[in-house]
């Protein structure tokens, strides 16, 4: 891995490159600096992952061992990375295609350093691939993903940032959310759980939870014969209908 100093020249580079670069979209110098002293933090041998290609791409190809890229060359966006100047080809590999078919059929490092979420924007494809990439980054590895302010990714910020999973570090430039993978167990990637989601837990408190604590008072009375509950006392009742009520 270069010196900072080296990564900042680096970003200063990428950031000039101009604005048609390629069609697909670009990252201002603010999010590549906010990337790169991130990374910083993380062990530069180890795997990151991106989806989506551009300017990025550029950066990780210098701040880790290991990158692999998950895209379509849309708008050029994979053949300008890989006639740059800037671009380190030893450390990056591309896998190529809509995420939507190659992730599911891609054997993934057990363990990742880093991950940015910048593929496909649309629902549900941006909760597709969060799906294959949150159980394997590891505690304090990074989550990063990219153009919250559309409303469909929005909508996965607002779960992960409420996950017991993922501490929210930073969001720059009102549109990269910068998370950390806290030692929380992991959610199962193929279980329901949703009530175990931060996202959910209010309304598992309010509706669902007091329904199940219903549910066992009545199945505890029901065992109770008939005959009992005439001798039992008013208090016992009390209590019975306190539980169901409560």
């Amino acid at each position: 891995m270069r010196a900072q100093a080296d990564i900042d020249a680096l970003i200063r580079k990428i950031a000039s490159l101009p604005q048609d670069w390629h069609g697909s979209g670009t990252v201002n110098a603010v999010t590549l600096r906010a990337i790169g002293r991130h990374a910083a933090t993380l062990d530069p041998a180890g795997h990151s992952i991106e989806t989506g290609s551009g300017r990025t791409t550029l950066l990780f190809s210098h701040l880790f061992a290991n990158h692999l890229v998950f895209a379509v060359d849309d708008a050029d966006s994979i053949g300008a990375v890989r006639r740059s100047d800037l671009f380190n080809a030893a450390t990056v590999s591309f896998i190529e295609g809509p995420t939507q078919l190659t992730m599911p059929r891609y054997d993934f490092p057990k363990s990742i350093q880093l991950a940015l979420i910048d593929g496909p924007h649309g629902y549900p494809f941006p909760d597709l691939e969060y799906w294959h990439l949150y159980p394997r980054i590891a505690e304090n590895g990074l989550l990063m993903v990219d153009d919250i302010l559309i409303p469909s990714v929005r909508r996965m910020f607002d779960v992960i940032r409420a996950d017991d999973m993922f501490e929210l570090l930073k969001v720059v430039d009102s549109n990269l959310a910068i998370f950390r993978r806290t030692s929380a167990p992991l959610i199962d990637p193929c279980s329901d759980s949703w009530w175990l989601q931060g996202y959910n837990r209010k309304h598992y408190a309010q509706t669902i939870k007091p329904r199940l604590k219903e549910r066992a008072v009545d199945a505890v009375a029901k065992l109770v014969p008939g005959g009992l509950k005439q001798v039992l006392p008013a208090r016992v009742k009390s209590w019975i209908w306190k539980r169901r009520s409560a």
